[in-house]
C-alpha cells in the first residue's frame, strides 16, 4: 500500500481496522512497536506518538526520554493473519524529537541520509536481500528446541523438505502485504530455508526485511515451530547469512554489467566497500555467534571479489539486464538493516568519489585453499567480535559517517557482550541462552 494519508485514514475506517502497529527498531535492529487505536491515527500523522526512549537500547536516558514515532504513509501494510473483520495495520515509522527534528540515533534516518547522498551524486541504489533461517521443533511445553524440522538439503522437495508448505505460506503472507519475494527453497542445513526478495529502493528493502523476519517467526509459531535467524545455531552445519544484492543506476542505465564490461563507477563502488568492510563488519555481523559462521560452509573469510565464485566476499552473479548486481555475502540477519545498508552505501559512494581502483578478482576456491590468501597478502575479515569492534573504533572514516552518540552507544553494548562472552565457561551455551530466544 502506498497511498496518501487521507486514503489511509479512509481505508482504516472502511475496513474496520482495530489496531495500528507503529513499527520501528532499536539501534541493534530488534523490532519494536507501539500500538494505537484507529481514532489516534490522525494525531499520529500530524504530531507523532510519544514513547519512552530510555527503554529502547541505544536511544536515550531517563533525563531526555521523550521521542515521537512519525508514521511513514508509504509503508502501510495490513497484517493478513488477523480476522478480516477486525483488521490490523503495520506502519514503519521515523523517530522524531519533541521539536519535530530528526532524531540522529534513528537508524532509519541514517539510511535516509545515505540515500539522499546517493541521489545528490546522481545515482539510485537498489537492494535485494536473501534471508536464511532455520526451522526448529518445539518441545511439548511449546518451548523451542534445536531439533531441526527435517533432514533435507539444498533444493530438496517434499517429503524430505518438510518446510515447503510453510515457505509457501510465508511468501503468500508477504505478497498480501505488498512485499515481493522472488524465490524460496530449502537451504543446505537440516531445517534451513531461504527466501529471496526482488530489488527495491534501500529504505523499502530495510523496512521489508524487518517485516519479513516478523512474518517468518509469526507463521512458524502458528504452525507450532520456532524460526531462528541466529547466524550459527548448529555448530556442525551451515550458518544462516543475509546476502545483500546491490545495483547502481544512473538515469535508466544499470551500471553493473556482466564481465568484462563493468562501468568505472560500479568498479569503484565495489572497491569502496572492499576498502571499508573490516571497519563496518561489527555492524554487519554484530554477535559473538556471527564469527562462528564466517569462513566456513560458503560464508566468506577474506576481503576478495570475483565473478560467480561463492567463496568470495563479493561476487558478481551471472545475470542479465536490470538484474545485474553485486552480492555481498558476509552479513547475517542479526544486523540492523538500516545501519547495514547506510554504511554500505556510504562506503561505495566514497569509492566512486575517490575513483578507487578495483583490485584483481580472486578466482581461487578459498574454502579449499585458504593458504592462497595468506601467500598473496589478502586481508581476512575480522575473526571475532573483539577484532571487529577494534577495527570500527579505530576508523576515522566511520567517525565521519556515523554520529558520535550512535557509535558510543553501539560500541558500549558490543564491548559488554564481549566481556561477558570471555568470562563464560561454555561460550556456545552462552550464545544459545542469550541470542537463540531473540534472533
Amino acid at each position: 500500500m502506498n497511498d496518501t494519508i487521507s486514503e489511509i485514514l479512509q481505508f482504516a475506517k472502511e475496513n474496520d481496522v482495530k489496531f495500528i502497529h507503529l513499527a520501528f527498531c532499536d539501534l541493534f535492529g530488534m523490532p519494536k512497536s507501539v500500538s494505537i487505536m484507529p481514532e489516534e491515527l490522525p494525531r499520529a500523522f500530524r504530531h507523532g506518538i510519544s514513547f519512552d526512549a530510555s527503554a529502547i537500547l541505544g536511544y536515550g536516558t531517563v533525563e531526555c526520554s521523550d521521542l515521537f514515532l512519525m508514521p511513514d504513509s508509504s509503508s502501510v501494510s495490513v497484517l493478513p493473519w488477523r480476522s478480516p473483520y477486525e483488521q490490523e495495520m503495520r506502519i514503519a515509522c521515523d523517530v522524531k524529537r519533541p521539536d519535530g527534528s530528526d532524531f540522529p540515533g534513528d537508524s532509519r534516518f541514517l539510511l535516509r541520509q545515505a540515500v539522499k547522498r546517493c541521489a545528490d551524486m546522481g545515482y539510485v541504489c537498489q537492494i535485494g536481500t536473501e534471508g536464511e533461517f532455520y526451522l526448529f521443533r518445539n518441545d511439548p511445553e511449546g518451548n523451542p528446541t534445536t531439533l531441526p524440522l527435517d533432514q533435507a538439503g539444498y533444493g530438496d522437495t517434499f517429503p524430505l523438505d518438510k518446510g515447503e508448505n510453510l515457505r509457501r505460506e510465508i511468501c503468500l503472507t508477504l505478497e498480501s502485504m505488498d512485499i515481493r519475494p522472488e524465490a524460496a527453497h530449502h537451504e543446505r542445513g537440516p531445517g534451513q530455508n531461504e527466501v529471496d526478495f526482488r530489488y527495491s529502493d534501500a529504505l523499502t528493502a530495510a523496512d521489508n526485511f524487518l517485516a519479513f523476519k516478523s512474518v517468518v517467526k509469526s507463521v512458524a509459531a502458528q504452525n507450532g515451530l520456532y524460526a531462528s535467524f541466529l547466524p550459527k545455531p548448529l555448530p556442525a552445519y551451515s550458518g544462516s547469512g543475509l546476502h545483500i544484492n546491490l545495483s547502481l543506476s544512473q538515469g535508466d542505465q544499470n551500471l553493473f554489467q556482466t564481465a568484462p564490461q563493468h562501468s568505472p563507477q560500479a568498479e569503484s563502488f565495489i572497491a569502496g566497500i572492499l576498502r571499508h568492510i573490516r571497519e563496518i563488519t561489527v555492524f554487519l555481523n554484530p554477535l559473538t555467534n556471527s564469527y562462528r559462521r564466517l569462513g566456513a560452509f560458503e560464508a566468506p573469510g577474506y576481503v576478495t571479489w570475483s565473478h560467480q565464485n561463492r567463496s568470495q566476499l563479493i561476487r558478481i552473479p551471472a545475470s542479465f539486464g536490470e538484474n545485474n548486481r553485486m552480492e555481498l555475502r558476509s552479513p547475517d540477519s542479526a544486523c540492523n538493516p538500516y545501519l547495514a545498508f547506510a554504511l554500505l552505501l556510504h562506503a561505495g559512494l566514497d569509492g566512486i568519489e575517490q575513483r578507487q581502483a578495483l583490485p584483481e578478482p580472486c578466482n581461487q576456491n578459498l574454502y579449499e585453499n585458504p593458504g592462497y590468501a595468506q601467500e598473496h597478502g589478502i586481508p581476512s575479515l575480522p575473526q571475532s567480535l573483539a577484532e571487529a569492534l577494534e577495527a570500527a573504533q579505530a576508523s576515522q572514516w566511520l567517525r565521519r559517517i556515523l554520529p558520535e552518540d550512535v557509535q558510543n552507544a553501539y560500541f558500549l553494548e558490543k564491548k559488554k557482550e564481549w566481556e561477558v562472552y570471555q568470562q563464560t565457561d561454555d561460550s556456545h551455551r552462552f550464545e544459545m541462552d542469550t541470542f537463540f530466544p531473540l534472533i
